[in-house]
């Protein structure tokens, strides 16, 4: 056994060395994570809670990690064109990049400013929430100059744009809570100037609205597949983290009917998600770090255990969109956010903690 954890741990720390990682300094590098696959097809990490969810997964495939050593891995986003996923490393302000075809994983932008949420637009340009010092949305345009789209709205900066999501009409919306200007670890402390922690629009004219103004931190967000629906995580929600359900108006901007779709319960915590092109929910899950409300003895110490078991927790949950839990994908790790990517968009990159995991589905992204 300890011979087959030395091998995995020298495979590790070569793929590192092969995705350029090593060069980066140890100072820059979180602790890595050794991972084995489960070898039984199909993968038992991947668990059916309802018999409708059998057609999405893929007998053989299994969950991968195909990168470690990151301090809080975040915002997913997956760019066809150059066959490569993007997301953020936010302690370490930076974006990482991991190139599918040669799976070498390099630093795509240093000093990101705390980069959180990240999307491709319609034009397959970079945009993205920089949530603590700009406390800015940006977009990359393709020749690598960065234009910024919003900072500010009624002449007050923005708490810490958190999660972003591009609509056919080109319209950018954003979450903006306060993550990242509340410490120093996904930024620096910042002075709160908006009165609401809301959702924000940002129309093809480069407008800015807002449009919710009743979710306190609201996180992550997404559309039903026809944009009929808008989805977002309240993330500090009474008494419980929730996606709310809202109908989208003919307009494209109005916004009715708010509906609780998820209720996380106590113990679960919701972060990220994507939507299916059969609309249903695909989403980030974790222990939301709640305590027991009586101690329990451990090694002599009264100890405030947390309620539920992060392992029991940690990964990926699947709803319908009625709200009916499909699926749970087990990671070792609590999953922040996650996206479709692959050449046919039926590979499902999870962000969680430390890692970067993939799984192949026969689901793909509704975007």
């Amino acid at each position: 056994m300890q011979d087959q954890f030395i091998a995995r741990r020298r495979r590790l720390l070569q793929t590192f060395a092969a995705g350029g990682l090593a060069s980066l300094g140890g100072s820059a590098l979180a602790q890595a994570f050794p991972f084995a696959p489960n070898q039984r097809y199909p993968d038992p990490a991947v668990l059916i809670l309802d018999p409708s969810f059998a057609k999405y997964r893929i007998y053989s495939s299994s969950v991968e990690q195909i990168t470690t050593g990151f301090r809080w891995a975040e915002g997913p986003a997956y760019f066809p064109e150059g066959g490569y996923l993007l997301f953020s490393d936010i302690p370490n302000n930076r974006i990482m990049k991991f190139d599918e075809k040669t799976g070498a994983v390099t630093v795509f932008r240093a000093n990101a400013n705390y980069a959180n949420g990240n999307a491709r637009d319609r034009q397959g340009r970079l945009v993205t929430c920089e949530h603590s010092v700009t406390r800015r949305v940006t977009r990359t345009e393709k020749d690598g100059k960065i234009t910024v789209l919003a900072d500010s709205f009624e002449g007050k900066r923005l708490n810490a744009p958190n999660d972003i999501v591009v609509k056919s009409d080109d319209s950018v919306w954003f979450t903006d809570p306060l993550f990242g200007i509340n410490g120093e670890w996904e930024g620096f402390r910042g002075q709160r100037e908006q009165a609401n922690t809301n959702v924000f629009r940002i129309g093809a004219d480069g407008k800015l609205t807002a449009a919710i103004t009743d979710l306190v931190n609201p996180n992550g967000l997404a559309f039903s597949p026809d944009e009929k629906k808008l989805y977002v995580v309240e993330w500090k929600g009474t008494p419980n983290r929730s996606i709310w359900s809202y109908d989208v108006g003919a307009d494209g901007v109005s916004l009715s009917n708010k509906t609780k779709l998820i209720d996380a319960a106590d113990q679960g915590a919701l972060d990220g998600f994507r939507v299916d092109r059969d609309g249903n929910l695909w989403c980030g899950w974790g222990s939301n770090g709640a305590l027991n409300a009586e101690p329990a003895d451990v090694g002599g110490r009264k100890v405030f255990q947390l309620k539920g078991k992060p392992e029991d927790l940690d990964g990926v949950m699947v709803f319908s969109p009625q709200g009916k839990p499909l699926a749970f994908i087990r990671l070792p790790e609590r999953c922040a956010n996650l996206c479709f990517g692959g050449p046919k968009n039926n590979r499902l990159y999870m962000a969680s903690s430390h890692s970067v995991y993939a799984l192949y589905v026969e689901a793909h992204g509704a975007v």
